[in-house]
């Protein structure tokens, strides 16, 4: 390799040399029309000797030999351009100290630095056209045929990367901004607006059409989509807007339009100084660090440098894929795996003892409500109630700054335990909320894409099988957001809350699942007609709509847009106590519990029959 550098900077050279040479020669011919006197030919002969040499030694010292030409760009062009221009200053003040009589015509000065220019930018611009031309052409013949959607600079980036893929051959582009129709982009034209896709896609063949939009608004995103579902094309983007600009990935790595795309979420803004100062440097604990929410809270804090990242988790498998994935993507983290049950108060108290966290983000919880309804409900009053207090009681005892508890929408109103116990598990967290020291937090939202136990796996390995997708009622809603955003929230709100709040995220607006199932259908690349619905009915503990707020509860604003506080109702020290004398059993029938927990949560309604 490096002889193959050396020789490619010897070749760049001698080509200088000789266009240096023959930008000189050329100056002198022009200023004479082609018709140059001896004397001037003996003046340009001598300079000549001299003047090329000492251009040369101005060209290595502004580093225009360290390029490789076929990646030759603007950069390249600007060093070349002043390069030469010290060149034109510096050689009348050599031609005076080298020999003060000779005098070298004031156009031949002015010429050779624009041939210069020319003819040394334009071999390499050139150079690099040919390199391109002739590897990945334009002018391909083979390649899936595709139209881009979108005409600004991510498509334009995105273009000359298909151009360089033997896979793809690029039709043509469409974008609504009619200021850009039958103009060419990197070489390919706009044809029309999105609208105009069902023809072209007819017109070129087309199967497959990419949205390259990262900046647009979510609506315009959706519309694209709907368009292209409208004339049987596949979809595929590019990646977001943040990812391109955090450098993450490139513009090339495209992706399947998924469920998040069509949800109409706005990105997050977060407070990145508050962050910063929040987790940047400090000891942070996760409990049910596996899972969905809790894994995403790790990759999220990752980015943020902690100190040390505390990995609390009771399953071994899935602290495990946590962890080679983490090693892989974050490299330079210091972060522990620790086994453990938040329910164990001697293991909780060995861990804080030991590494003392400032922040503990609390994401354990048995959540699946169907599960937690019959023959588990003592269960999960033990692991989302007992837990937490476990938890949180070791955070008092351990001066930890702020403890964050995941909660639920199905806390509100509860019709199942699994969402009373959380219910109770938020009153636990006001209950021991004193005037000082560690700060209680919760964060309240509702169903995330893809997590542990959701619809969207079990619905996209129904639609996989050929079907059926089965879904509980044809009325049944939900809020969704991405897990991402779940997670940025929770740690905005972390850094937010001063003590006792709860937090309660803004989910948009509600989905019909029976919607989100036939826009999965169509994103797999099936028509609904292909993909038989059943429903099922609702299963134990569902209700039809979930809520944010009880009846006899009111929000208020925060700085932060996605942000409000639920004002509901307070607990305190003696209720504590009284709710620990009874959850101190070791078991209890699931009616018990359920007759039980009308007392403790009154909102609490169990279906009838259920």
């Amino acid at each position: 390799m490096p002889s193959k550098n050396y020789t490619r900077t010897l070749l760049a050279i001698l080509h200088d040399i000789v266009a240096a040479a023959l930008a000189w020669v050329l100056a002198y011919l022009l200023r004479f029309n082609f018709d140059l006197p001896a004397n001037f030919n003996a003046e340009m002969r001598y300079t000549l000797l001299w003047v090329v040499p000492l251009q040369i030694l101005i060209f290595w010292q502004f580093g225009l030999y360290r390029g490789i030409w076929r990646y030759a760009s603007l950069n390249d062009l600007r060093r070349i351009v002043l390069a030469v221009l010290l060149v034109a200053i510096v050689i009348p003040f050599a031609l005076r100290m080298a020999r003060s009589h000779l005098i070298v015509p004031r156009s031949v000065l002015v010429l050779d630095p624009l041939l210069l220019i020319l003819f040394m930018g334009g071999s390499r611009v050139l150079y690099r056209t040919w390199k391109e031309t002739r590897f990945h052409g334009r002018m391909k013949l083979s390649g899936e045929p595709v139209l881009v959607l979108g005409a600004g600079d991510a498509a334009v980036a995105l273009s000359k990367d298909l151009a360089k893929n033997p896979a793809w051959q690029l039709a043509g582009f469409l974008d609504d901004d009619t200021s850009k129709h039958a103009h060419t982009l990197n070489g390919v034209r706009v044809l029309g607006s999105l609208e105009e896709l069902p023809r072209w896609a007819e017109h070129f063949g087309i199967v497959r059409a990419i949205i390259a939009m990262p900046s647009s608004s979510h609506q315009q995103r959706q519309r694209a989509i709907q368009i292209c579902n409208a004339a049987k094309v596949q979809v595929l983007t590019v990646p977001s807007f943040d990812d391109l600009m955090s450098g993450k990935v490139a513009v090339s790595q495209l992706r399947a339009i998924e469920l998040d795309d069509l949800l109409g979420r706005d990105p997050v803004v977060l407070d990145t100084a508050g962050l910063i100062e929040l987790l940047n440097g400090k000891t942070i604990m996760v409990t049910g660090a596996g899972g969905s929410i809790g894994s995403e809270l790790c990759r999220q804090i990752a980015r943020f440098s902690p100190g040390k990242l505390l990995l609390f988790e009771q399953s071994e498998f899935a602290l495990y894929t946590l962890e080679q994935e983490l090693q892989q993507t974050f490299s330079a983290l210091d972060f522990v795996c620790l086994i453990g049950d938040v329910r164990d108060a001697a293991r909780i108290d060995e861990v804080m003892g030991q590494y003392e966290p400032t922040v503990v983000f609390h994401a354990a919880a048995y959540k699946h409500v169907p599960m937690m309804e019959n023959h588990n409900a003592w269960q999960a009053i033990r692991n989302n109630v007992l837990g937490t207090y476990t938890l949180a009681l070791a955070a008092q005892r351990h001066d930890v700054e702020k403890f964050v508890m995941i909660s639920t929408d199905k806390a509100v109103n509860p019709t199942n335990v699994m969402g009373a116990s959380k219910r109770l598990a938020e009153m636990v967290c006001q209950a021991l909320q004193g005037s000082e020291g560690t700060r209680f937090i919760t964060v309240r939202f509702g169903n995330v894409l893809g997590s542990t136990g959701s619809v969207i796996p079990k619905f996209r390995e129904q639609i996989a099988k050929g079907g059926p997708v089965t879904v509980t009622h044809p009325e049944i809603t939900r809020y969704f957001m991405s897990i991402p955003e779940a997670a940025q929230l929770v740690l905005q709100a972390g850094l937010m809350g001063r003590g006792g709040e709860i937090f309660v995220l803004d989910m948009g607006e509600p989905v019909k699942i029976v919607d989100l199932a036939r826009q999965l259908i169509l994103l797999s690349g099936y028509a609904e007609d292909e993909i038989r619905m059943e429903f099922s009915g609702l299963r134990p503990g569902e209700k039809l709509y979930e809520e944010l707020l009880a009846d006899n509860e009111h929000t208020l604003p925060t700085p932060h847009p996605k942000l409000r506080i639920a004002k509901a109702r307070d607990a305190d020290e003696a209720w504590l106590i009284r709710l620990l004398d009874w959850s101190s059993v070791s078991s209890m029938p699931d009616n018990d519990v359920k007759d039980a927990l009308q007392g403790w949560v009154p909102e609490y309604q169990p279906q009838s029959g259920k």
